[in-house]
């Protein structure tokens, strides 16, 4: 069986194994709004089985062992990090098909977590935050990049729930302006959005000829000033990249911003309880669960984080 996100049943009369693990990818993807976390799941589980010709109700805990310590297709052997990352994936599916009555035991229960092994912090400075900013041109594109860049470093957002924002995101309440998101599993918030990535918005929009009370609601913040070239979450990764050499920084992904906001957060002074909450960690406690459902949080950190960032 060929990996795939979710592949098609279609071809000759899918086992009612490969239905169930199609149901759980579907599942996973539907609690967490995350389409790369079901790739990933995917591309594990689906050889796990296809290369074992095992149904999962013969799956031994030694055959378990033998795949989360065995060398994968990069010829390394794995890191702790990817054996506790195949066994949360094998063990996943397991207690899906122990609640749907399909096995009785998950034989990843036998197998031992490997011991978390505590990383270095990650998150920039704010001298490499300026390092970075400065090396954006500015030019229409450059000043729509600095825009995206600003945003992510001062809302702690991920990628794609900044690049999804629209114009009926955002509202102006007096001299306070919030922004809606959908984050990840669904969840849904509403919190004041900094005044210097408002400010770098419209900007933005102004090089394209448009205002926010023009807009309607629908229209992208990004795409609206895509006067030289349009953006997606994979066109700014590159030029995200490119910044980064320039700056003379190493390369890395785009998440790196959202452990940025909350070590800047942090460095300004704020409990790990309060950074926490302003990630939508899931670990949050029932009280600021509660909260996040608010009308508008207003955010009390950011103007020393732009401070510290020179904005």
């Amino acid at each position: 069986m060929t990996a795939q996100p979710l592949p098609a049943l279609t071809s000759g009369d899918p086992s009612a194994w490969d239905q169930a693990l199609y149901a759980f990818l579907i599942e996973k993807g539907n609690r967490s709004g995350s389409k790369r976390t079901v790739e990933s799941y995917s591309r594990m589980l689906w050889p796990f089985f296809a290369e074992r010709s095992l149904t999962p109700d013969r799956v031994k805990p030694g055959e378990v062992l033998a795949w989360v310590h065995g060398i994968g297709r990069s010829g390394r052997t794995p890191s702790s990090t990817t054996v506790g990352a195949r066994i949360a994936c094998l063990s996943s599916f397991y207690r899906f098909l122990i609640r749907m009555g399909l096995v009785v035991s998950n034989p990843c229960d036998a197998v031992e977590r490997p011991r978390a092994i505590q990383s270095v912090a990650r998150g920039y400075s704010a001298d490499e935050v300026r390092r970075l900013l400065a090396v954006v041109p500015d030019t229409i594109a450059g000043r729509r990049d600095r825009a995206i860049l600003l945003t992510l470093v001062l809302t702690g957002r991920r990628r794609t729930e900044v690049i999804s924002l629209k114009a009926g995101d955002l509202s102006i309440e007096g001299e306070t302006v919030f922004y809606a998101y959908r984050g990840k599993g669904g969840k849904r918030g509403r919190r004041e959005l900094p005044r210097p990535a408002y400010e770098a918005i419209c900007a933005t929009l102004a090089d394209a000829g448009k205002e926010l009370a023009s807009m309607t609601p629908a229209e992208s913040l990004w795409q609206a000033a895509a006067r030289v070239e349009g953006v997606t979450s994979g066109t700014f990764y590159a030029r995200f990249r490119r910044y980064l050499q320039l700056a003379g920084m190493a390369p890395t992904g785009i998440h790196v911003l959202r452990h940025t906001a909350a070590k800047l957060r942090r460095d300004a002074g704020e409990s790990i309880e309060s950074v926490s909450q302003f990630l939508d960690h899931s670990s949050l406690a029932v009280t600021s669960v509660y909260l996040r459902r608010l009308e508008g949080q207003e955010d009390l950190t950011w103007r020393e984080v732009a401070e510290a960032i020179g904005v």
